[in-house]
């Protein structure tokens, strides 16, 4: 059984003119690493939030079709009682820190769950570590950098040990070298074992670690496939989607004849295969 399954769902939010997502069908199974990428408008958000039940329980509207996680049904549990399957991630951190320090941050979703104070601590200290956040400690979020915040933000999800990440823009509002240690921490989750689902415009850092890139638009999904198969097509830019440099190179050389034999997503793999061609 799959771990997420969207069944012909819609969703328009009232006051709304238009369908948010449309019909949407799609399947994640456990330990998958899931790249949504497509417009501003395109419906990305909605699909986040439909994950851990913000849709409909929070934001409400008109709903058709079902979403299932871990086999249960989001019209019919609480975000509460979804926060332990599937932890959201916004792109706005400073939205979702509420406490005055770090060590509290991390503690306060299992604290207001009943879980057991000695399990609490053992939780906050095994993220501390895992996130480097030793020298953040005791510090008030509003004296983080945006990079520090996201990270909090990642442990205080971690801290509910959801079966399931989902990011929304997590990098959007921070530098390159931030948003790579943002996305390598991510990818890390996703190697033990957490399933991961990610919104990203920047296709160039998370290509190759993604196992399958949704392609979105006007509220619909458009193309699923692995990364190497969904970013040479020429949909992607025809929508406006931020293709990495490297397969567009790949492109332009097939499209004079050579072809290269494999489609690269990054820089690296380029270079090493235009020297096996040449």
């Amino acid at each position: 059984m799959p771990l997420i399954e969207f069944q012909d769902f819609s969703f328009k939010y009232y006051g709304a003119d238009f369908l948010a997502l449309k019909k949407v069908n799609l399947t994640i199974s456990e330990g998958e690493y899931v790249v949504i990428t497509g417009p501003s408008g395109c419906g990305k958000t909605t699909l986040c939030r439909t994950i851990n039940g913000l849709v409909p329980q929070f934001h409400r509207g008109y709903i058709a079709g079902n979403v299932l996680v871990d086999g249960k049904n989001t019209r019919d549990h609480t975000v509460a009682e979804m926060a332990t399957i599937a932890g959201l991630v916004f792109q706005q951190p400073e939205n979702q820190l509420v406490t005055l320090n770090v060590e509290k941050e991390i503690a306060f979703g299992p604290e207001n769950l009943g879980v057991d104070p000695v399990e609490v601590r053992h939780r906050v200290e095994e993220l501390i570590s895992l996130l480097d956040l030793e020298h953040l400690r005791d510090k008030h979020p509003h004296e983080m950098s945006g990079g520090e915040q996201q990270r909090v933000a990642i442990a205080s999800i971690l801290a509910l040990k959801p079966k399931i990440m989902v990011a929304d823009e997590p990098t959007s509002n921070l530098d390159p070298k931030n948003a790579e240690l943002i996305l390598d921490i991510i990818a890390g989750l996703n190697k033990r074992d957490m399933t991961v689902i990610l919104v990203e415009h920047r296709l160039d850092l998370v290509s190759k670690d993604a196992s399958r890139i949704v392609l979105m638009n006007d509220g619909r999904i458009v193309a699923d496939g692995t990364p190497r198969n969904i970013l040479v097509k020429d949909l992607c830019q025809e929508i406006g989607v931020g293709v990495p440099k490297a397969t567009l190179v790949y492109k332009s050389l097939k499209n004079r004849g050579i072809d290269l034999g494999s489609v690269p997503l990054t820089g690296e793999e380029l270079a090493t295969l235009v020297k096996e061609a040449s």
